[in-house]
């Protein structure tokens, strides 16, 4: 799916990998971006609508749908990442309620555009939920989570027409990212890749060059076999 002429909401537009995903689908001649943001957000370019989304408020997200009749793409990226080592479950319980209720709650909520349009999800993983990293082991874990729901949503979504597509990036020179030693892609060349990704068709995106290591050795890997297999077990039911 190209993005020109359709409608985009992104999450955590204001920042990082969202606002340059915003700048990106504006260049490739969208015809609207909802920005969501917790706080209000104003852009210069006519075409960006500011839609205000917490994803700690489900309540809201509903609310916030129903004023949007007509999306194309979802884009959901706004989340959060904190340094721990598992010993306060508090931790894990917050990365979970924004990485991974959030963007269920935003997914099932615009589901009736979306159907309509036979639009796309486009949701941003990590490398970390292949495996986790040591020092942000919550964020792992949510994000792990997240490819599961992706991959969930995939089996669940496609019969009613609507594309899923799971992005994992690695490190990505953002704000979020500020204290992780590494060499780290740019947002704007993320972003680029992710609707490159998305005309293309390919349901995991792997965006970065540390990410496209893993291209291969994931589409002949046991969790695609899976993931293809159990679909199949879906579409016989």
């Amino acid at each position: 799916m190209s993005v020109e002429g359709k409608s985009v909401l992104i999450t955590g537009a204001n920042r990082g990998i969202g606002r340059a995903l915003t700048q990106e689908a504006l260049q490739r001649g969208a015809a609207v971006v909802y920005a969501a943001t917790r706080k209000h957000f104003t852009h210069a370019d006519a075409r960006v609508r500011p839609v205000t989304i917490d994803l700690a408020d489900a309540d809201g997200i509903r609310t916030a749908a129903k004023d949007i009749e007509e999306l194309d793409v979802l884009v959901n990226n706004a989340g959060i990442a904190a340094y721990d080592d598992l010993s306060d479950p508090a931790v894990l319980r917050r990365q979970l309620a924004i990485n991974l209720f959030g963007p269920l709650e935003v997914t099932n909520a615009f589901l009736p555009a979306l159907t309509r349009s036979q639009g796309a999800v486009v949701t941003i993983s990590s490398t970390a939920g292949l495996a986790p990293l040591p020092f942000i082991p919550s964020y792992s874990v949510s994000k792990a989570a997240v490819l599961a729901l992706t991959q969930a949503h995939r089996a669940l979504l496609t019969p009613r027409g609507i594309r899923v597509h799971a992005v994992l990036a690695g490190p990505v020179d953002t704000e979020m990212s500020k204290d992780f030693q590494a060499a780290k892609a740019s947002p704007e060349s993320v972003a680029a890749a992710i609707f490159d990704g998305l005309a293309a068709g390919q349901e995991e995106i792997f965006p970065d060059a540390a990410a496209q290591q893993l291209t291969q050795a994931w589409a002949d890997g046991a969790s695609k076999m899976l993931e293809r297999s159990y679909a199949d077990l879906l579409a016989a039911s």
